[in-house]
Protein backbone atom coordinates (compact mmCIF):
# COMPACT_ATOMS: atom_id res chain seq x y z
CA UNK A 1 0.00 0.00 0.00
CA UNK A 2 1.17 3.32 -1.23
CA UNK A 3 0.29 5.86 1.60
CA UNK A 4 0.45 10.07 0.89
CA UNK A 5 -1.01 12.67 3.77
CA UNK A 6 -1.79 10.09 5.67
CA UNK A 7 -4.31 8.58 3.05
CA UNK A 8 -4.19 4.78 0.91
CA UNK A 9 -3.83 6.43 -2.75
CA UNK A 10 -2.77 3.14 -4.09
CA UNK A 11 -2.46 -0.58 -3.47
CA UNK A 12 -0.34 -3.25 -5.61
CA UNK A 13 -1.12 -6.87 -4.97
CA UNK A 14 1.06 -9.76 -5.16
CA UNK A 15 4.73 -9.25 -6.47
CA UNK A 16 4.19 -6.93 -9.71
CA UNK A 17 7.34 -4.61 -9.46
CA UNK A 18 6.66 -2.72 -12.91
CA UNK A 19 3.44 -1.83 -11.26
CA UNK A 20 5.45 -0.65 -8.50
CA UNK A 21 7.56 1.06 -9.90
CA UNK A 22 5.08 2.84 -12.04
CA UNK A 23 2.71 3.77 -9.30
CA UNK A 24 6.18 5.03 -7.22
CA UNK A 25 6.69 7.40 -10.42
CA UNK A 26 3.69 9.18 -10.65
CA UNK A 27 3.42 9.79 -7.06
CA UNK A 28 6.76 11.56 -7.26
CA UNK A 29 6.19 13.21 -10.26
CA UNK A 30 2.90 14.56 -8.63
CA UNK A 31 4.41 15.18 -5.56
CA UNK A 32 7.17 17.56 -7.79
CA UNK A 33 4.65 19.29 -9.57
CA UNK A 34 2.70 20.56 -6.32
CA UNK A 35 5.95 21.65 -4.55
CA UNK A 36 7.60 24.17 -7.78
CA UNK A 37 6.03 26.88 -6.00
CA UNK A 38 6.01 25.69 -2.72
CA UNK A 39 2.70 25.18 -2.55
CA UNK A 40 1.32 22.63 0.46
CA UNK A 41 -0.39 22.55 3.52
CA UNK A 42 0.49 24.85 6.50
CA UNK A 43 0.58 22.28 9.95
CA UNK A 44 -2.58 21.66 10.83
CA UNK A 45 -4.60 22.53 8.16
CA UNK A 46 -6.89 20.91 5.45
CA UNK A 47 -5.46 18.16 2.85
CA UNK A 48 -5.41 18.80 -0.68
CA UNK A 49 -4.18 20.94 -3.55
CA UNK A 50 -3.75 24.70 -3.33
CA UNK A 51 -3.26 27.46 -5.87
CA UNK A 52 -1.24 29.39 -4.01
CA UNK A 53 0.28 30.06 -0.97
CA UNK A 54 -1.57 30.01 2.25
CA UNK A 55 -1.10 33.51 4.24
CA UNK A 56 1.26 33.38 7.45
CA UNK A 57 -1.03 32.37 10.37
CA UNK A 58 -3.73 30.74 8.53
CA UNK A 59 -4.50 27.81 7.49
CA UNK A 60 -6.50 25.75 4.35
CA UNK A 61 -9.77 25.00 6.34
CA UNK A 62 -12.00 24.01 3.50
CA UNK A 63 -11.81 20.20 5.04
CA UNK A 64 -14.33 22.11 6.89
CA UNK A 65 -17.00 22.19 3.86
CA UNK A 66 -20.02 20.17 4.77
CA UNK A 67 -20.19 18.86 1.66
CA UNK A 68 -23.55 17.40 1.96
CA UNK A 69 -25.29 20.74 2.37
CA UNK A 70 -23.61 22.04 -1.00
CA UNK A 71 -25.96 24.17 -3.75
CA UNK A 72 -25.05 25.75 -6.87
CA UNK A 73 -27.51 27.46 -9.18
CA UNK A 74 -27.47 28.10 -12.77
CA UNK A 75 -24.80 25.24 -13.35
CA UNK A 76 -24.34 23.65 -16.63
CA UNK A 77 -25.04 19.86 -15.92
CA UNK A 78 -22.77 18.30 -18.56
CA UNK A 79 -19.78 19.68 -16.13
CA UNK A 80 -19.31 19.74 -12.95
CA UNK A 81 -21.28 19.83 -9.52
CA UNK A 82 -20.97 22.14 -6.13
CA UNK A 83 -18.68 19.40 -4.66
CA UNK A 84 -16.58 19.36 -7.75
CA UNK A 85 -15.18 22.69 -6.58
CA UNK A 86 -13.92 21.00 -3.15
CA UNK A 87 -12.47 18.43 -4.86
CA UNK A 88 -8.99 17.82 -3.08
CA UNK A 89 -7.40 16.80 -6.26
CA UNK A 90 -5.33 19.59 -8.37
CA UNK A 91 -7.53 20.45 -11.33
CA UNK A 92 -7.34 18.36 -14.88
CA UNK A 93 -6.26 21.50 -16.55
CA UNK A 94 -2.84 21.50 -14.74
CA UNK A 95 -2.45 17.58 -15.06
CA UNK A 96 0.01 15.70 -17.09
CA UNK A 97 -1.81 13.74 -19.30
CA UNK A 98 -0.28 10.72 -17.25
CA UNK A 99 -2.04 12.42 -14.27
CA UNK A 100 -5.00 12.73 -15.69
CA UNK A 101 -8.22 10.31 -14.93
CA UNK A 102 -10.74 9.23 -17.16
CA UNK A 103 -14.15 7.65 -16.54
CA UNK A 104 -14.69 3.84 -17.58
CA UNK A 105 -15.93 4.64 -20.93
CA UNK A 106 -12.50 6.54 -21.93
CA UNK A 107 -14.19 10.13 -21.91
CA UNK A 108 -12.16 12.22 -19.74
CA UNK A 109 -14.31 13.60 -16.60
CA UNK A 110 -14.89 17.85 -16.53
CA UNK A 111 -13.57 18.44 -12.95
CA UNK A 112 -15.19 21.77 -13.18
CA UNK A 113 -18.32 23.81 -12.86
CA UNK A 114 -19.51 26.18 -15.65
CA UNK A 115 -22.57 28.62 -15.68
CA UNK A 116 -25.69 27.35 -17.95
CA UNK A 117 -28.32 30.28 -19.72
CA UNK A 118 -25.90 33.05 -18.44
CA UNK A 119 -22.92 34.31 -16.77
CA UNK A 120 -24.29 34.12 -13.46
CA UNK A 121 -23.20 31.35 -10.07
CA UNK A 122 -24.86 31.00 -6.80
CA UNK A 123 -22.58 28.90 -4.39
CA UNK A 124 -24.16 27.92 -1.58
CA UNK A 125 -21.39 26.70 1.36
CA UNK A 126 -22.08 25.17 4.81
CA UNK A 127 -19.48 24.48 7.08
CA UNK A 128 -19.05 21.79 10.15
CA UNK A 129 -17.84 24.29 12.47
CA UNK A 130 -18.06 27.89 12.74
CA UNK A 131 -15.27 29.55 11.07
CA UNK A 132 -13.40 33.10 10.69
CA UNK A 133 -12.74 33.08 7.69
CA UNK A 134 -9.41 35.48 5.90
CA UNK A 135 -9.69 34.42 2.16
CA UNK A 136 -10.82 32.63 -0.86
CA UNK A 137 -8.85 30.57 -3.62
CA UNK A 138 -10.51 30.74 -6.41
CA UNK A 139 -9.16 29.12 -9.90
CA UNK A 140 -10.40 29.25 -12.95
CA UNK A 141 -8.91 27.53 -15.99
CA UNK A 142 -10.83 28.40 -18.79
CA UNK A 143 -8.17 28.56 -21.85
CA UNK A 144 -6.99 25.25 -21.21
CA UNK A 145 -8.79 22.00 -22.23
CA UNK A 146 -11.52 23.52 -24.15
CA UNK A 147 -13.46 22.42 -26.54
CA UNK A 148 -12.47 24.36 -30.13
CA UNK A 149 -15.18 23.56 -31.89
CA UNK A 150 -17.28 24.88 -28.69
CA UNK A 151 -19.37 27.96 -29.69
CA UNK A 152 -17.30 30.30 -26.87
CA UNK A 153 -14.49 29.92 -24.57
CA UNK A 154 -16.27 30.42 -21.04
CA UNK A 155 -15.10 33.08 -18.81
CA UNK A 156 -13.35 33.70 -15.39
CA UNK A 157 -14.96 35.67 -12.45
CA UNK A 158 -15.02 38.94 -12.38
CA UNK A 159 -17.59 40.56 -9.77
CA UNK A 160 -18.09 38.25 -6.85
CA UNK A 161 -20.11 39.18 -3.82
CA UNK A 162 -20.25 37.06 -0.53
CA UNK A 163 -23.21 36.90 1.78
CA UNK A 164 -22.11 35.24 5.99
CA UNK A 165 -24.59 33.27 7.22
CA UNK A 166 -27.56 32.76 5.06
CA UNK A 167 -29.84 29.55 6.06
CA UNK A 168 -29.81 28.24 2.30
CA UNK A 169 -28.77 29.57 -0.67
CA UNK A 170 -30.16 32.53 -2.17
CA UNK A 171 -32.12 33.17 -5.26
CA UNK A 172 -30.64 35.87 -7.78
CA UNK A 173 -33.33 38.24 -7.64
CA UNK A 174 -33.38 37.69 -3.68
CA UNK A 175 -29.49 38.44 -3.34
CA UNK A 176 -30.17 41.43 -5.64
CA UNK A 177 -32.24 42.87 -2.34
CA UNK A 178 -29.65 41.79 0.11
CA UNK A 179 -26.65 43.73 1.19
CA UNK A 180 -23.35 41.86 0.23
CA UNK A 181 -21.36 41.71 3.42
CA UNK A 182 -18.39 42.15 0.61
CA UNK A 183 -18.17 42.91 -2.90
CA UNK A 184 -14.78 42.10 -4.52
CA UNK A 185 -13.85 43.14 -8.87
CA UNK A 186 -11.26 40.83 -9.65
CA UNK A 187 -8.93 42.22 -12.87
CA UNK A 188 -6.82 39.73 -14.85
CA UNK A 189 -3.44 40.60 -13.17
CA UNK A 190 -4.90 39.36 -10.03
CA UNK A 191 -4.72 36.02 -11.66
CA UNK A 192 -1.80 33.52 -11.24
CA UNK A 193 -0.46 32.89 -14.50
CA UNK A 194 0.60 29.35 -13.35
CA UNK A 195 -2.35 28.13 -11.73
CA UNK A 196 -5.02 30.57 -12.57
CA UNK A 197 -5.76 31.15 -9.20
CA UNK A 198 -6.82 34.63 -7.50
CA UNK A 199 -6.44 35.17 -3.72
CA UNK A 200 -9.47 37.06 -2.57
CA UNK A 201 -8.87 38.88 0.31
CA UNK A 202 -11.84 39.82 2.89
CA UNK A 203 -12.54 42.44 5.25
CA UNK A 204 -11.85 39.45 8.56
CA UNK A 205 -13.08 41.91 11.14
CA UNK A 206 -16.22 41.62 9.10
CA UNK A 207 -15.91 37.19 8.99
CA UNK A 208 -16.06 36.12 11.91
CA UNK A 209 -18.36 33.35 13.11
CA UNK A 210 -19.50 31.86 9.78
CA UNK A 211 -21.34 28.74 10.20
CA UNK A 212 -22.06 29.17 5.95
CA UNK A 213 -21.35 31.28 2.72
CA UNK A 214 -22.69 32.13 -0.34
CA UNK A 215 -20.56 33.17 -3.37
CA UNK A 216 -22.14 34.93 -5.87
CA UNK A 217 -20.94 35.16 -9.42
CA UNK A 218 -22.24 38.63 -10.86
CA UNK A 219 -20.61 38.52 -14.46
CA UNK A 220 -17.47 37.07 -16.20
CA UNK A 221 -14.62 38.66 -17.31
CA UNK A 222 -15.23 39.26 -20.76
CA UNK A 223 -18.31 39.37 -23.54
CA UNK A 224 -19.45 35.80 -23.05
CA UNK A 225 -21.96 34.35 -21.45
CA UNK A 226 -20.60 31.57 -19.12
CA UNK A 227 -18.10 31.54 -16.29
CA UNK A 228 -15.90 28.57 -15.47
CA UNK A 229 -14.41 27.47 -11.74
CA UNK A 230 -12.28 25.04 -11.22
CA UNK A 231 -11.90 24.57 -7.61
CA UNK A 232 -12.94 27.00 -4.55
CA UNK A 233 -10.96 26.84 -1.02
CA UNK A 234 -11.07 28.49 2.32
CA UNK A 235 -8.52 30.04 4.13
CA UNK A 236 -8.99 31.33 7.92
CA UNK A 237 -8.91 29.68 11.52
CA UNK A 238 -11.15 26.73 12.81
CA UNK A 239 -13.42 27.84 15.48
CA UNK A 240 -16.30 25.38 17.66
CA UNK A 241 -18.17 22.70 15.74
CA UNK A 242 -21.51 23.15 15.29
CA UNK A 243 -24.87 21.07 15.14
CA UNK A 244 -24.95 19.73 11.37
CA UNK A 245 -28.16 19.94 10.13
CA UNK A 246 -29.03 23.70 11.87
CA UNK A 247 -27.71 26.57 10.50
CA UNK A 248 -27.93 29.67 13.02
CA UNK A 249 -28.06 33.15 12.02
CA UNK A 250 -25.70 35.06 13.87
CA UNK A 251 -26.81 38.55 14.40
CA UNK A 252 -24.00 41.75 14.27
CA UNK A 253 -22.20 42.63 16.95
CA UNK A 254 -20.03 44.83 17.87
CA UNK A 255 -16.60 44.36 16.41
CA UNK A 256 -17.90 41.62 14.02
Amino acid sequence: MIFKDQQIVATVKGADPRKLSELVKKIAAETNSDGLRGFGEASGSGTGWLGTDLPKGYDNVTDQVDVRGLDLLNADSNFGSARTLFDVSKPSALQTSKEKGYAGDGVETHDWAESDTDEQLMLFIPFQSTLKVHSLQITSLPSRDTDPDAAEVPMRPKTIQLYTNPAHVLGFEEADDIEATQSVTLHPQDWDSSTGTVRVDLRYVKFQNVSSLVLFVVDGDGDGERVRIDRVRIVGEKGSKRELGKLEKIGDETGE
